[in-house]
């Protein structure tokens, strides 16, 4: 197995898996028919993230398939008078296929983001876990934090 940033070439993975993680626990099922529209809505998505360098999609390799994801935004803060200011990064959808879970995979993921984002001097990871999740992120090293104010636009 081989962890590594994603290219170009993985695209067509990338959107299967993001398409069957929310089948995968959405209990109303996206019909397969919706799958094109997706698609497309996905592969833009990608293009311009894997381009901007705003993006990071680690990926675990096995043999050429993807078996495992995490995507890492950067977070860009306003300077700051009297200190260096340096972006945070957003981890979001944090996928293994199911077959390949409870193997390591995903901590070994986190630990090669964690090394990445401390070379890269980011100020630290964030994430929103499920409820489901948040034993793994804890086994990672991930604690609680305040949670954050919102304001609902919908």
């Amino acid at each position: 197995m081989i962890i590594r940033l994603a290219n170009n070439n993985d695209f067509d993975q990338l959107i299967r898996m993001r398409w069957d993680f929310t089948n995968e626990y959405n209990e109303h099922k996206i019909e397969e028919n919706q799958y094109n529209d997706f698609y497309l809505e996905c592969m833009s998505f990608l293009t311009e993230a894997i381009n901007n360098n705003k993006w990071f999609i680690w990926v675990a390799d096995l043999d050429g398939q993807i078996i495992s994801h995490i995507y890492i935004e950067l977070i860009f803060k306003v300077p700051r008078p009297g200190r260096k200011t340096n972006p945070f990064t957003y981890m979001t959808n944090v996928y293994t296929l199911p077959e390949h879970r409870g193997k390591g995979i995903g901590s070994q993921l986190l630990k090669e983001i964690e090394v990445w984002a401390k070379i890269n001097k980011y100020e630290f990871i964030i994430v929103w876990p499920s409820e489901r999740s948040i034993e793994f992120y804890e086994r990672n090293g991930y604690k609680h934090c305040n949670e954050p104010m919102e304001l609902m636009l919908e």
